[in-house]
């Protein structure tokens, strides 16, 4: 209507250009390469942001939904870039960024028993776009940890604990999610389930023993074993114990480009 005022338009004589401005934690329907099951539909928290000049006092926060609901349920790696520059072209900016964060779930048979229960694994995709594109694929994994100390020292058992592995990583082509959380469960004392019985039990807590790690061997066993996916051109990895006999956590940290 040509009679309403476009505020957002109106210039601001500040001189204050502003990094990131748009709209944050969107619920909306999404779907995720699924390496078994081709695809899989999750929900999604969707963050999207530009960049505002400094003479502009506002930006059009609907055409952040408008773009969005473009691409209803089509919010994959593949087209990450183009929905990143639709938002450059609709808002005349110089920086688009657009944060995903989903839970991905994997079915996973107990060791023993082979009782099916789904995994649930916290993941997201960050991507932004300027003169140049950048796009990050991140992975929260729970882990099982047995001390080696504890295991050393104790002439009856060792104390475990569950933790969480985050990993982070640049690619060429494509990485599946499934391959990402392989090599962080191999990489600890055991896997963690959702689904166990006596028997799997048994088995997971020996194996946990006969495995023992400390948080500085988890990060140091996933950089190995990433540095072999060819894909990859560089990484983050997060590894957190909550410890079972400490007041705290036991924490390690990596970053590295990767060598593959």
């Amino acid at each position: 209507m040509k009679n309403i005022k476009d505020i957002q338009s109106q210039p601001d004589h500040r001189q204050i250009a502003i990094d990131k401005v748009g709209v944050k934690d969107i619920r909306y329907p999404i779907v995720v390469l699924d390496k078994k099951n081709k695809f899989q539909h999750t929900i999604g928290s969707v963050n999207m942001y530009v960049a505002l000049p400094h003479h502009f006092k506002g930006t059009h926060m609907s055409r952040f939904v408008e773009i969005l609901n473009e691409h209803r349920g089509e919010i994959t790696v593949q087209n990450f870039p183009e929905i990143l520059a639709k938002m450059k072209a609709r808002f005349n900016a110089e920086t688009a960024h657009m944060e995903v964060e989903f839970p991905y779930f994997i079915e996973k048979a107990a060791p023993v028993s082979k009782a099916k229960g789904l995994m649930e694994y916290k993941c997201r995709f960050a991507g932004s776009l300027s003169a140049k594109k950048d796009f990050i694929l991140e992975v929260s994994v729970p882990v099982t940890t047995l001390c080696p100390c504890s295991k050393e020292i104790s002439r009856r058992g060792a104390h475990n604990q569950r933790g969480t592995v985050k990993v982070a990583l640049r690619f060429h082509g494509f990485v599946w999610i499934e391959d990402i959380i392989k090599a962080v469960e191999n990489s600890a004392s055991s896997p963690v389930y959702s689904l166990l019985k006596r028997p799997d039990e048994k088995f997971v807590t020996e194996h946990a023993y006969d495995n023992p790690r400390f948080v500085e061997d988890v990060v140091r066993e996933i950089a190995s074993r990433l540095n072999k996916i060819k894909a990859v051109t560089w990484f983050s990895i997060e590894a957190e114990n909550w410890e079972s006999i400490h007041n705290h956590s036991a924490y390690a940290y990596l970053e590295r480009k990767a060598k593959g």
